[in-house]
């Protein structure tokens, strides 16, 4: 069985408990209010369609079909309490806060948690069973995960050895070892060398690699920033051996009991309903702007076209999420022909800014055309600001670790913009980055509207640029 049918049959196994559980709680509920027609009727099977399948989405929006294999029966059962209580609030409020058969608050506290009980106890159960199946399947040998150990020294080898004696828990098979240093190696007794890591990218295709355990030594630290930045993007899960302060630190963590102790670099940076609510947020954020902001936009469009020949609006191609380009508009803020010396970065006293283009600049306003970007899913309202390829390639010959940002999608304000401000130069945009990884390394809707508060004060000051 592929890996990822795994997580439609884990659906459907949640949708089949969820129904279950509502026809258990139904005929509960009879005898709890002392009905007298206690049954099943086709109507009853009908109304737990639409119930099972609010869990299945309220089940996905918690992240509970992500990566099933792998996850913790222990932590699935925790995640599972808290989905259920959330589930059930909900659905005590949208129909059984007006069940006519409940009469005083004590038949609505037995209502509400004998539905609890039941569908937490329900689902419970199916869950163990099946994630016990795909554990033993793991055990079998039957799943497996093709695994590449960066690394050839010391460490290397106590961590092959460590993960090795409990891989029929974590179902990681390696295909071998890379090189950070050539030299000989204790680990090529066990493992072939697949290469040095300069080639990871076509290692990782050519084995079909889906984990990377990095298990460099001391000496080899410089390397960490070259090699994550090589595994940027490669859509494989990455963890790395820690050292002793960092063990201190509180960073190392280990998902299974048996497991090795490792950093795991996290490769979803927001849970899933936190993605689809900022998404949400962006779109109908994007289009009142639009729509109750036209007649201000027509008059600055007007008032750009009349103070200096040329078009209202700018379009500039620039880099997206996972490195896609696309067109991001503006209100022209600067002379037509201000680039014909090739692409060049705007100055405090940028002799081709237009006078109103500098009152667009201090009040964002030359800003605002992007939130049609937004609109159409390039862009975010809150992330990292785009910028063009040019000054891409210079930025990552001084810090590789660019490409982080290319994560996520741009936004039309940042992090970096509010506390470090506009980057008049490569440098600038080097130092500005920190504040950008910040904040993708800590994304959430609290911190997005922080963000945004913060922009807003900034544009209501004229604090702009």
């Amino acid at each position: 069985m592929k890996k990822a049918a795994f997580s439609i049959n884990y659906l459907i196994a949640d949708f089949l408990a969820a129904f279950l559980a509502w026809i258990a709680f139904y005929i509960f509920r009879k005898y709890l209010l002392n009905e007298i027609q206690v049954g099943v009727s086709f109507s009853l099977l009908y109304s737990a369609l639409p119930i099972a399948t609010f869990w299945t989405l309220l089940f996905a929006l918690w992240g509970t079909y992500v990566d099933v294999i792998r996850k913790s029966r222990v932590k699935e059962l925790f995640s599972l309490f808290t989905a259920c209580l959330t589930g059930v609030v909900v659905i005590f409020f949208a129909l059984l806060l007006d069940d006519e058969g409940v009469s005083t608050y004590t038949q609505y506290y037995k209502t509400v948690s004998t539905y609890f009980l039941l569908h937490f106890t329900v689902v419970a159960l199916e869950k163990m069973v099946v994630m016990t199946y795909t554990k033993r399947l793991i055990r079998r040998r039957s799943i497996w995960f093709n695994t590449l150990l960066i690394g050839s020294e010391k460490n290397a080898l106590e961590i092959y050895q460590e993960v090795d004696t409990n891989h029929d828990l974590l179902g990681l098979r390696f295909m071998g070892y890379v090189h950070v240093f050539r030299k000989e190696s204790p680990v090529e007794h066990f493992l072939p060398c697949l290469g040095d890591y300069r080639d990871l990218e076509e290692i990782l295709k050519k084995h079909k690699i889906e984990q990377v355990i990095i298990a460099v030594e001391p000496s080899e630290h410089k390397r960490m920033e070259e090699i994550l930045t090589l595994l940027e993007g490669a859509g494989v899960y990455i963890s790395i051996i820690p050292d002793l302060y960092q063990i201190l630190l509180g960073s190392v963590r280990v998902q299974h009991i048996f497991g090795t102790p490792l950093i795991e670099i996290r490769q979803n940076l927001m849970p899933v309903w936190q993605r689809v609510a900022k998404r949400l947020f962006d779109f109908l954020i994007a289009l009142l702007v639009l729509v109750l902001g036209a007649p201000l936009y027509l008059i600055v469009a007007l008032i750009t076209r009349v103070t200096s020949p040329g078009p209202s609006l700018y379009s500039q191609e620039r880099i997206g999420k996972d490195g896609q380009p696309f067109r991001i508009y503006k209100f022209r803020s600067m002379y037509i022909d201000a680039e014909t010396n090739g692409p060049a970065l705007s100055s405090d006293n940028d002799p081709r800014i237009t006078p109103w283009g500098r009152i667009m600049r201090k009040t964002r306003l030359d800003e605002t055309p992007q939130f049609f970007n937004v609109l159409k899913g390039e862009m975010s309202i809150v992330g990292p600001r785009p910028e063009r390829q040019y000054f891409i390639d210079q930025i990552t010959a001084r810090a590789p670790h660019y490409k982080h940002l290319l994560k996520v999608r741009p936004g039309i304000t940042s992090l970096g913009q509010v506390k470090y401000g506009y980057a008049g130069n490569v440098d600038e945009m080097v130092r500005r980055m920190k504040y950008d990884i910040i904040y993708i390394e800590n994304m959430s809707l609290a911190m997005d509207m922080r963000i945004l508060l913060y922009t807003i004060m900034i544009i209501l000051q004229g604090r702009g640029k």
